[in-house]
């Protein structure tokens, strides 16, 4: 399989997010046919060839109904909710998230739609590891309602498949980082890290910062997502993107102050509940399946970074 495949029609959900945006460009530059679905105003918002804005709420029904109209493909990245803060209504996480992903199955069955890609969460749906690093087979034990919803959206997938013979490929992808990702958002510790080191401010690591996350760079991201692209089945349906390797917080905040030559301001606080001690992907279903691997160093992806940031420093 490669990265040149039939031009399709693709709908993206969540076109104008971080990882949305660079998936949008990826396709575009492919010779595909783009719809970007969003809400109005938010995220980027460029005219180009062959891309579609469609400006809509993934809870609303006839939004999702409309968009999926002559689509090939449909990538679902949109959550309406985060890890950290899901257990705190896990019923909203369950109505706009699970409840809203089963509506869009149904719409793309009577739309004739080919195949959904969906990105489900490495970081959550394990739980806390036996051991590292972690196959797809490995016991999906969430702690959090975000990985227990994403793991859901996974079952309804293969239901709808076999009922229906809607066409799918799961991606549990590690923690994305790169150009683009909000350096003062919620979600994303490497954006939010390197953001607050460049500005001098604290940086609060929950912990001793010896937990260790699998971090990918966007590019390697965006490459798996269209590898995913062609309709027909895969050997494996659900798969791991990660970079396989695993980086403390701590060897996290010391590349980071390599990178920028600055030093962290480091706040140590008591652990949190949520967090697991180490998740690193086991990626070799990925390479058997898709022909992908990721190309992109840590180091050289924090360097990416911290250059896009000093040439868009409204950005920092």
């Amino acid at each position: 399989m490669t990265d040149n495949t039939t031009p399709l029609r693709c709908l993206v959900l969540g076109g104008r997010g971080f990882v949305g945006s660079h998936l949008v460009d990826g396709l575009l530059a492919a010779g595909h046919r783009v719809r970007s679905f969003g809400r109005l105003h938010t995220g980027h918002h460029e005219p180009r060839e062959g891309l579609e804005y469609f400006d809509g709420n993934f809870e609303n029904l006839d939004d999702v109904r409309s968009a999926l109209d002559g689509c090939d493909i449909c990538y679902h990245l949109i959550s309406t909710t985060l890890p950290k803060s899901s257990n705190g209504d896990p019923c909203y996480d369950i109505e706009s998230n699970l409840i809203g992903t089963v509506r869009l199955l149904n719409a793309a069955v009577d739309k004739g739609v080919k195949k959904i890609v969906f990105t489900s969460s490495g970081g959550t749906v394990y739980g806390n590891p036996r051991f590292t690093p972690i196959p797809e087979n490995h016991p999906t034990d969430p702690i959090c309602s975000y990985g227990i919803t994403k793991l859901a959206v996974e079952k309804y997938l293969e239901m709808f498949r076999t009922l229906h013979g809607l066409e799918y490929q799961v991606l549990r992808l590690a923690n994305p980082y790169g150009e683009r990702q909000l350096t003062r958002g919620n979600q994303g510790v490497v954006a939010i890290f390197l953001g607050k080191i460049i500005r001098g401010e604290c940086v609060e690591v929950w912990g001793d910062g010896s937990s260790v996350r699998d971090y990918l760079h966007i590019s390697d991201v965006t490459r798996a997502l269209i590898r995913s692209i062609d309709p027909g089945a895969t050997p494996e349906r659900v798969l791991n993107i990660g970079s396989g390797i695993g980086v403390s917080v701590n060897e996290l905040l010391e590349s980071i102050e390599s990178v920028t030559g600055r030093v962290a301001d480091r706040k140590y606080l008591p652990p949190r509940a949520f967090d697991v001690p180490s998740n690193v992907l086991d990626i070799s279903a990925a390479y058997r399946s898709l022909g992908w691997a990721p190309q992109v160093p840590f180091i050289e992806g924090i360097s990416r970074f911290a250059r896009w940031l000093a040439d868009n420093p409204h950005a920092i």
